[in-house]
């Protein structure tokens, strides 16, 4: 879960310096990906009995509003730029 918590900031970076929206946008996608992999571990946490689902219920939660912000920007950033 660090590395995919990692990844989300350090894509997130790296396609705001690359400099064009089409690349941002590319790697704020991948980061989206890496916030569906925390959320998939979260939910395997549980379903293995590391867990309770109380207590991974903030974290869900923040990853679903992280997952909405970065859907949020994609999509005003290819308003701003024309793209589909």
């Amino acid at each position: 879960m660090s590395r995919a918590a990692t990844s989300v900031a350090s894509n997130i970076a790296e396609g705001q310096s690359r400099g064009s929206a089409k690349d941002f946008i590319r790697f704020l996608y991948i980061s989206n990906g890496s916030v569906a992999e925390i959320q998939t571990q979260l939910i395997l946490c549980v379903e293995y009995g590391y867990l309770m689902q109380e207590d991974i219920d903030v974290a869900m939660d923040l990853a679903i509003q992280t997952a909405k912000m970065l859907n949020s920007l994609i999509k005003t950033i290819k308003i701003r730029n024309g793209m589909k």
